[in-house]
């Protein structure tokens, strides 16, 4: 569109549609009273026109803006927790938050847009290049919170600092006397993941302890894989003494089958996790674990948000905050007759 071309109107739109001015308002504002063949149209003319509603035509904030917050699978503890401290950021900053699954339906950003939205932020969410593109096609800022891919440079993003953290739960374990330590992770690719290996094997090979291959598991995120996954490392010949798990809910399934096979914990079996979510403080024993700042995780990512949808710079399009070991029950010197037993 030229620079002094004229905007294209609601008017504009109403009489392509053959509908009322009234009714095209109520698409772009959301409104569900609205005949869904009637809104499919009028959704297609306004992303043929590249209609933006007035508030998205400004440079300056508007009074009370509106982030869309879009999350993947279950709503676990990990993003109940990270989803807290977004809702908290956007009270104590005046904006407004809207919660949904990830849907990306054609024209879903345009959609988004025309409803109010000023950013989305995706929480463990994963988002192709097509979707990037028409997320900066339709001008929405994205941020994406803790990754599981490899961002693209366009792509702002919030995580912790994981590499540190799988160094310091290995450490913790091999300071007890642990030297058969396993580490039972989630998916290969997730960026996550593969920084809490990297610490995990830097610790390892600082101290000059062994990793056989076996004693590396990845898998997924749930508390399923942390049974099926302690089930193969506690098969093994020479199975661990101890093991990091890459998440909370994976340690928590550990314990259940260390308890099914009747291994105590610590005494016979020491078990890290990684989060530090409610589930850590209420399993049986306490968990030790690493704790990830979610709520500070989820409050940066929001005002990372409301920043880029008011046409700010940020100084970095990656932020990452700190992680800290957090000592409880489940993790205790080796015990000697089952660490020759075993």
């Amino acid at each position: 569109m030229r620079p002094n071309a004229r905007r294209t109107t609601l008017a504009d739109i109403a009489q392509a549609a053959g509908v009322s001015i009234a009714t095209v308002s109520k698409v772009v504002n959301g409104r569900g009273d609205v005949a869904p063949h009637t809104r499919t149209r009028v959704q297609q003319l306004l992303h043929q026109h590249h209609y933006l509603a007035p508030v998205f035509r400004h440079t300056g904030a508007v009074q009370s803006p509106t982030i869309e917050v879009q999350f993947q699978g279950g709503l676990k503890s990990y993003v109940a927790e990270t989803l807290e401290g977004i809702i908290d950021a956007a009270a104590e900053l005046g904006a407004s938050v809207v919660i949904s699954k990830a849907s990306h339906a054609p024209h879903w950003a345009r959609e988004l847009v025309s409803a109010g939205r000023r950013a989305v932020i995706a929480v463990t969410s994963v988002y192709s290049t097509a979707h990037l593109n028409e997320l900066a096609r339709s001008g929405l800022p994205l941020v994406v919170l803790d990754p599981l891919h490899l961002p693209d440079s366009r792509v702002n993003s919030v995580g912790a600092t994981n590499f540190a953290g799988g160094l310091a739960a290995t450490r913790h374990l091999l300071s007890l006397g642990h030297r058969r330590v396993a580490y039972l992770g989630g998916p290969t690719m997730a960026v996550c993941n593969q920084a809490r290996v990297h610490g995990y094997r830097a610790a390892m090979e600082a101290e000059g302890a062994r990793v056989p291959a076996a004693y590396v598991l990845p898998g997924e995120f749930t508390y399923e894989a942390g049974l099926l996954g302690a089930a193969a490392l506690l098969d093994l010949p020479e199975p661990p003494t101890a093991i990091f798990a890459g998440n909370d809910e994976i340690a928590v399934g550990v314990i259940e089958t260390a308890r099914t096979r009747g291994l105590r914990i610590p005494e016979d079996l020491s078990v890290v996790g990684f989060d530090d979510t409610s589930l850590a403080q209420i399993a049986s024993p306490p968990l030790t674990t690493v704790r990830q700042p979610l709520r500070e995780m989820g409050g940066a990512a929001l005002r990372t948000a409301l920043r880029l949808a008011n046409g700010e710079k940020v100084e970095s399009h990656h932020i990452e905050l700190a992680t800290e070991l957090v000592v409880r029950a489940s993790t205790a010197p080796p015990c000697e007759e089952t660490s020759a037993s075993r």
